[in-house]
């Protein structure tokens, strides 16, 4: 196992082939992803029961997490090489089971939002109420229906522990008026807007607190400048 830094994730990433279709997916979450682990997120290689949990629901093009896991030492990444070969342990979509430090197995679109929906009422019920549960969702998901669902249940129950930090590239095929934020607040979250390629807007917005709602940060990539 190895620690890195920022730096070093591009050459990480660049160590898996196979998926380049998707390689845009995968450095537009690369910026969210290392803000989050390198200073929101508390969570070790050793998985804590009361550690705040990620969920990766726009779980295509997973490089860039992988990349990150491994700069934090959850990874080794000499498997990097076999990235998505037959029985290699990093496939084309993480899997909860077989990669250290992952919390859920990605696959369609648009389930990421309704577990994490329920992992706040489970953590909540069993009087956890340190531990935050963060998702990473695609902007081309808001165009699954589970997720408005899970939008309009999680503010009307008012999960603060839950937060959700949406990729805006600009790749829904129907968008949403005033943004994807604008159906977030109607639902009662606490919602911003900030570079996506910025790291301390992305740290500020992300440890912005939203006492008594949960909350959303989206992340706008298309238009960003910077890292």
């Amino acid at each position: 196992m190895i620690k890195a830094g920022y730096a070093d994730l591009r050459n990480l990433m660049a160590a898996m082939t196979g998926d380049e279709k998707h390689s845009n997916a995968a450095t537009s979450t690369l910026d969210v992803l290392w803000v989050l682990y390198d200073r929101v997120l508390r969570v070790s290689p050793a998985m804590e029961e009361e550690r705040d949990r990620f969920y990766l629901s726009k779980g295509h093009g997973p490089m860039a997490y992988y990349a990150v896991l491994a700069a934090k030492g959850f990874l080794d990444p000499a498997e990097f090489e076999r990235f998505g070969a037959f029985q290699s342990t990093l496939g084309h979509h993480p899997d909860r089971v077989l990669v250290p430090g992952i919390e859920i197995s990605s696959g369609s679109l648009g389930h990421g939002l309704p577990l994490a929906v329920g992992t706040a009422l489970g953590l909540r019920a069993r009087g956890i109420d340190s531990a935050a549960i963060w998702v990473l969702m695609g902007d081309g998901e808001f165009d699954e229906g589970s997720n408005h669902e899970a939008i309009a249940y999680a503010g009307r129950a008012s999960l603060e522990q839950l937060n959700v930090v949406l990729i805006d590239n600009s790749s829904a095929s129907h968008g949403w008026p005033d943004g994807p934020e604008a159906r977030f607040s109607t639902e009662g979250w606490a919602a911003t807007r900030v570079d996506g390629r910025d790291h301390e807007a992305l740290a500020a917005g992300f440890l912005r607190p939203h006492p008594g709602r949960p909350g959303v940060v989206v992340a706008d990539v298309e238009h960003s400048s910077g890292h």
